[in-house]
């Protein structure tokens, strides 16, 4: 038997009725389909029922991915490689749909990689992850709540996001303490275009280093007080970071860019 490993934040998904409930979140049938983190197979399983065209894996731990190759044979791709290190654009030719039970600790750093990466087009058609709920309801925040801040403005970017549901610990072994939710993600059809997603990175990381103070202090620091460009963005400088929308962030992002031009 496969033990899970702290390590790798590994907490296998067993309740029947939630992975019934992941595999109807889109469809299935003959799409191209890539699975992160499949741990023991369980919601392998039930995406191989509903016959995908091509399905891959990405699982990081040794043990499991022989276990997954003894189990399923030739019925799927796994790919025994750390999901960090992997460009996912090389991998595909076709738009895949993505599903996962993102590893707790790295989560974040997955989806924001695959973010900041983006190119002029998507290598997925959509997301179906699950987070702990805490990052979940940080990435689904809206601005004037205490949950805003950089991953919702980073995650809101380029995509839709969508709640499917929130799922108690008894649903997975080893339980977990904390509860999760299941989002989906898909494509916006226009966004605000920013030429290096670093900077976007930068600017956010600026203003929340400290949310509680006004904005004049960060955006002196990005923009040197001019004027032109506060009355161009109409920011007031006495709100808090938490107090911009999105759409401002992206604009500001877009206007530091223009500083390097």
């Amino acid at each position: 038997m496969i033990k899970a490993k702290k390590s790798l934040g590994q907490n296998f998904l067993i309740d029947k009725n939630i992975l019934d409930k992941i595999t109807n979140v889109t469809n299935i049938e003959d799409q191209i389909i890539l699975e992160i983190g499949p741990g023991t197979g369980n919601l392998t399983s039930f995406i191989l029922k509903k016959k995908p065209k091509k399905f891959f894996v990405i699982e990081k731990d040794d043990n499991l991915a022989n276990d997954l190759i003894k189990k399923f044979n030739k019925q799927l791709t796994i790919i025994n490689e750390d999901i960090l290190k992997i460009d996912e654009t090389s991998l595909f030719k076709e738009k895949v749909k993505v599903f996962g039970n993102l590893p707790y600790n790295i989560s974040t750093e997955i989806l924001t990689k695959w973010i900041i990466n983006l190119k002029s087009k998507f290598w997925f058609d959509c997301l179906v992850l699950m987070f702990q709920k805490e990052v979940a309801d940080r990435i689904i925040a809206k601005f004037n709540t205490s949950n805003y801040g950089r991953l919702s403005i980073i995650c809101n970017w380029k995509l839709n996001i969508k709640k499917i549901c929130d799922i108690k610990p008894e649903a997975f072994s080893p339980k977990p303490k904390i509860d999760s939710s299941l989002l989906l993600f898909y494509p916006k059809k226009n966004f605000i275009k920013i030429k290096n997603p670093n900077k976007l990175e930068k600017i956010t990381r600026i203003f929340f280093n400290q949310r509680r103070k006004m904005l004049k202090k960060p955006f002196n620091q990005l923009f040197n007080g001019d004027q032109k460009i506060l009355d161009k963005l109409k920011i007031d400088l006495t709100m808090r970071p938490q107090n911009l929308d999105l759409e401002t962030y992206y604009k500001i992002a877009c206007e530091y860019e223009n500083l390097s031009c």
